[in-house]
């Protein structure tokens, strides 16, 4: 089976992920086999690359994966044969801590994700638990759905946890793949988007999709925002999108690895600012804005590579060169 597998972490330009020919993974008890006919290229995906988030390696990455199911194991009453579905970043949880009782299974201590500790979509076909697949209407390709198989989620729990109300105004801090899907649900919202960029081409972008002002974190938009959400990896930021919060704003900061936060001065967090994270999405986070994509409906921009050119891809996300999302054909 073909794959690009990381064995070895290493700067994006030095092309770590390595054409491989991997062992066939067959499906175990609770999984089904899937051919991957499209996978995401992830920020995530990057970090792993790059060794800023551990992953156990050898590893596949991969983990926006719209594929079909070939094969099921013993024990999955639910996902028939040549059923299409969509694999995200959790590949499984516990079920039994008190956060996955709780509905929260994003914060399950024994949680595992998908080409982080198993191995991802990166390849012809993969593995995974029956339990985190998701059903995609046949209507949308593999291409144009694999960004909203995190991208999208994500980018849908990041709005949840802003706090943004209907008619809101919400300022988007790097306008990038998670970014170009989230404000299609701010505007179904009603909200007013602010766009921050330092990339011309993406503020560009920004404007297309409805933002109603575009800049960078220097610039005034001339109102205060009530919430507002960054997807840039750079700690430095997070100080300026309060000051651009009004009253009660908060700030959802959507990242799984970033640099430092600077000292914040007190009267940047007085009167009830908030600044909060974003930490992986649960199956509910997932069916709600799978169902809400499909209603709105929401629409990636994507730039195609081959499975041979994931490190291409990577590359390029590196440098914000991509125009919405990377996505890996593997058609």
């Amino acid at each position: 089976m073909k794959s690009m597998t990381l064995a070895k972490t290493g700067a994006a330009d030095s092309r770590p992920l390595e054409p491989f020919e991997a062992k066939e993974p067959a499906p175990g008890a609770g999984q089904v086999l899937v051919q991957v006919e499209a996978c995401g290229v992830c920020r995530t995906d990057l970090h792993i690359v790059e060794g800023e988030v551990s992953a156990a390696l050898p590893i596949i990455p991969g983990h926006q994966v719209v594929g079909t199911v070939l094969e099921t194991g013993p024990g999955v009453p639910s996902v028939q044969r040549g059923a299409r579905v969509g694999i995200g970043w959790l590949h499984s949880a516990c079920g039994s801590c008190s956060h996955c009782r709780a509905g929260k299974e994003n914060l399950c201590a024994r949680a595992r994700f998908t080409g982080r500790d198993v191995d991802g979509g990166y390849a012809q076909r993969m593995v995974a638990d029956e339990r985190f697949v998701y059903p995609l209407p046949d209507a949308l390709s593999p291409v144009d759905a694999a960004p909203l198989l995190c991208a999208g989620i994500i980018g849908y729990r990041s709005l949840k946890l802003s706090g943004i109300r209907p008619g809101g105004r919400l300022g988007l801090v790097g306008f990038g793949a998670s970014a170009h899907l989230a404000i299609q649900v701010a505007l179904h919202w009603g909200c007013e988007v602010f766009a921050f960029d330092r990339k011309e081409s993406h503020r560009k972008l920004a404007l297309e999709k409805g933002a109603r002002w575009a800049g960078w974190m220097d610039d005034d938009p001339g109102v205060l925002l009530d919430a507002a959400i960054t997807f840039a990896p750079a700690g430095e930021l997070i100080g300026r999108a309060l000051d651009l919060l009004d009253r009660g704003g908060t700030v959802a900061v959507n990242a799984i690895h970033m640099t430092d936060l600077p000292a914040l001065r007190y009267e940047q967090i007085y009167w009830e600012k908030a600044v909060r994270s974003v930490a992986n999405f649960t199956r509910q986070d997932a069916r709600e804005f799978l169902a809400l994509a499909a209603e709105i409906p929401v629409r990636a921009d994507t730039e195609r590579f081959s499975l041979e050119d994931a490190n291409e891809a990577l590359i390029r996300v590196k440098a914000g060169a991509i125009r919405g999302a990377a996505v890996l054909d593997a058609r």
